[in-house]
C-alpha cells in the first residue's frame, strides 16, 4: 500500500429539510387549522480516528464528501426524517486543519476520537409553528438552513515513543527489523526507505514495550529540499525521544561528529522544538573492522561534548540489548517527569 500522509478534502454537511405548509382537512371540521410539520436535520460530516487505517491514500483520490439532507416536513405535524451523519475514517494521529486559514481544528490521537468538521443544517419550521391568535391560518413555512461546507487539510503524524534519525544507509531499517516485526525495505544504496515505518519493541525481563519509528534518511541541505527533504520529520514531532544512529565505517565519516552536527542542524532548521528533544546517540556496524578501529577515538570526541555513545551491530545483534535497555530507562524517566509536572 502506498503511504500518503497528507490530503486535501472538501466536506459539505446536509441541508435542513424545509417546513411544510399544510392544513387539517377532515369531514365536519371546517376550520382544522395548520398542521405542517418541521423539516429534518441535515447530516453532519464527522472525521473519526480509526486504528484500521494507516494512510490517507483513500482520501487523496476521493476528495468530496457530502452528507445527505434532512427530509421535508409533512402534514399532520409530521417532522421530516433527520439524515444520517457521514463518517470519514482517518488514521490515528491525524491533524485536521482548515485549508484556508491553516487553523488546527482537531488532533485525533486516540482510537474512536471524533470531530464534527461540518454541521448539518437545522430543519425549517412548518406553518403549525406560526399559528397565533391573530393569524390562525399561516400560509408560510421556513426553508431549511444550509449545511456547512469547507475545504480541510489532513496531515498524518505517526504516534511513536522513539524516532530513529540519521544519514541514509546508517542501518536504521536493519535495526528496526532486528528489534521488531517491522519489515522495511533494506538495500545497500541511499534512500532505500521512502516511507516511515513503525515497530513495537519488547525489551527487558518484564517484556516492556515501546513504539519505534524509522524515518527516511536526511542529508545536508534537506531543509532546502535536497534529497528526500524534510517532509517526513513531522512523524517524529510527537515522539518523546530520538535515537540518532551514526555510521563511521564510511571513509568520509571520520569520527561521526560532522554527521551528528549536520543532522541536528537539519532538525533545528525544521523545528526549534524538535532539536530540544532528548537524544540517544549510537554507532552501528561494530561488526566491521573499520568501525572498531575508529570507535575509541569517536567515543572520546563525543565524551568531550558530554555525549555517551552506544555501539552496536544491527547485523549481528551485538550491543542491542544494552541500547534497548537505555532507551527504555530514558523513556521511563521522561514519563515520570511529565507525570510529576502535571
Amino acid at each position: 500500500m502506498k503511504f500518503i500522509d497528507e490530503a486535501k478534502i472538501y466536506v459539505r454537511a446536509g441541508d435542513g429539510g424545509r417546513g411544510c405548509v399544510s392544513f387539517r382537512r377532515e369531514k365536519y371540521v371546517p376550520f382544522g387549522g395548520p398542521n405542517g410539520g418541521d423539516g429534518g436535520k441535515g447530516g453532519d460530516v464527522i472525521i473519526e480516528a480509526s486504528a484500521s487505517h494507516n494512510t490517507l491514500l483513500s482520501l487523496k483520490y476521493n476528495q468530496h464528501h457530502v452528507a445527505k439532507s434532512g427530509g421535508h416536513g409533512e402534514g399532520s405535524n409530521r417532522t421530516g426524517r433527520s439524515a444520517s451523519d457521514l463518517i470519514v475514517p482517518v488514521p490515528v494521529g491525524t491533524l485536521v486543519m482548515d485549508f484556508e486559514s491553516g487553523e488546527v481544528l482537531a488532533d485525533l490521537v486516540t482510537e474512536g476520537q471524533r470531530f464534527v468538521v461540518a454541521h448539518g443544517g437545522i430543519g425549517g419550521r412548518g406553518n403549525a409553528r406560526f399559528a397565533t391568535a391573530t393569524n390562525r391560518a399561516p400560509r408560510f413555512a421556513q426553508p431549511g438552513i444550509p449545511g456547512e461546507e469547507r475545504w480541510i487539510r489532513l496531515e498524518l503524524k505517526l504516534l511513536a515513543d522513539v524516532g530513529i534519525i540519521g544519514f541514509p544507509n546508517v542501518g536504521k531499517s536493519t535495526f528496526i527489523s532486528r528489534v521488531s516485526a517491522a519489515r522495511p525495505k533494506i538495500a545497500d544504496y541511499p534512500f532505500t526507505t521512502l516511507t516511515p515505518h513503525l515497530g513495537v519493541v519488547r525489551y527487558g525481563d518484564d517484556f516492556q514495550t515501546f513504539v519505534l519509528a524509522d524515518i527516511p534518511g536526511l542529508i545536508e541541505g534537506a531543509h532546502e529540499g535536497v534529497g528526500m527533504g524534510i517532509q517526513f520529520l513531522r512523524h517524529i514531532e510527537r515522539t518523546s525521544l530520538l535515537l540518532h544512529i551514526l555510521d563511521i565505517s564510511r571513509e568520509e565519516a571520520d569520527t561521526g561528529w560532522h554527521d551528528f552536527e549536520v543532522i541536528n542542524s537539519e532538525l533545528a532548521s525544521y523545528s526549534s522544538d524538535l532539536i530540544l528533544k532528548p537524544q540517544i546517540v549510537a554507532v552501528n556496524k561494530t561488526d566491521l573492522p573499520v568501525t572498531r578501529q575508529k570507535l575509541a577515538v569517536t567515543q572520546s570526541i563525543f565524551a568531550e561534548k558530554g555525549i555517551v555513545l552506544y555501539p552496536f551491530s544491527a547485523a549481528t545483534g551485538e550491543g542491542i540489548p544494552v541500547l534497548l535497555q537505555k532507551i527504555g530507562e530514558t523513556l521511563e524517566n521522561i514519563r515520570n517527569r511529565q507525570t510529576n509536572h502535571e
